[in-house]
């Protein structure tokens, strides 16, 4: 019973694991005891499988919080700039009065939230703060050994801040707060990863930020030039936050 208990404690689940698998062995060897009482035996038996099964239960519990916090998690929630919101709102005014067929739903790859929009959830905050096309010269520019984009290609310099919004006494990186893709006009995802040039003032993703704090700066994309302007950012506030997507002009 006592390893039962603390099974269901999370802060004691160790405890648990040790006391639960003795308490099975001995409900075993109670039971194959002659001229004994079997009714206790045949209890500890229960409970010590119960009992492990909710350990096991608890624990995954508390793996899945302790992931969904270190990576950023919740709901997610997107503001757009106020001047965007206007003008969204002007348009869909002139939709209704040509009876056209309704836009898709805010956030996906065929209505993209406006740069500047507010991407937030309990832990993170990313703002895509500009998007530069055409910007090969300057990644260039920025250190000696850059390499030329692939022919028919080009880079794409994306400016974005993110701000841990957490209570993490040892606070986080960058590179858990905030992701972000570059999705071509055809669906082809491109990850920054992908190109290994150094960005003009890149955003650090590796110092650790504690709450309120943010990191801002550059991250490139080798695109296609054809379609450099038609793509659309993948965004997402921490690693398992929900995907939105972010235009690129």
């Amino acid at each position: 019973m006592v390893g039962f208990i603390f099974a269901c404690i999370p802060g004691a689940l160790i405890v648990g694991w040790v006391l639960l698998p003795i308490a099975f062995i001995l409900a075993l060897v109670s039971l194959f005891l002659k001229d004994k009482a079997k009714g206790m035996g045949i209890a500890a038996l229960i409970i010590s499988i119960v009992g492990t099964i909710v350990g096991f239960v608890v624990f995954f519990a508390v793996v899945s919080s302790s992931v969904d916090e270190a990576f950023g998690g919740g709901e997610t929630s997107v503001v757009e700039p106020s001047d965007a919101a206007a003008a969204d709102t002007a348009g869909a005014e002139e939709v209704a009065a040509e009876e056209e067929p309704a836009a898709a739903s805010e956030g996906t790859r065929e209505n993209p939230y406006p740069i500047g929009s507010v991407i937030e959830n309990e832990e993170w905050r990313v703002v895509v703060n500009s998007v530069t096309l055409a910007a090969t010269d300057a990644v260039m520019g920025a250190n000696e050994f850059n390499e030329a984009p692939a022919e028919g290609s080009e880079y794409v310099l994306v400016n974005y801040s993110a701000t841990y919004l957490g209570d993490d006494p040892n606070g986080q990186i960058p590179a858990f707060g905030a992701t972000i893709e570059y999705v071509t006009a055809d669906g082809t995802t491109v990850n920054s990863f992908d190109t290994p040039v150094i960005a003009p003032e890149p955003i650090d993703t590796t110092s650790t930020l504690y709450t309120d704090a943010t990191a801002t700066g550059n991250t490139v994309f080798e695109v296609p030039t054809a379609s450099a302007g038609e793509g659309v950012l993948a965004v997402r506030a921490g690693m398992l936050g929900d995907k939105v997507f972010v235009a690129v002009n």
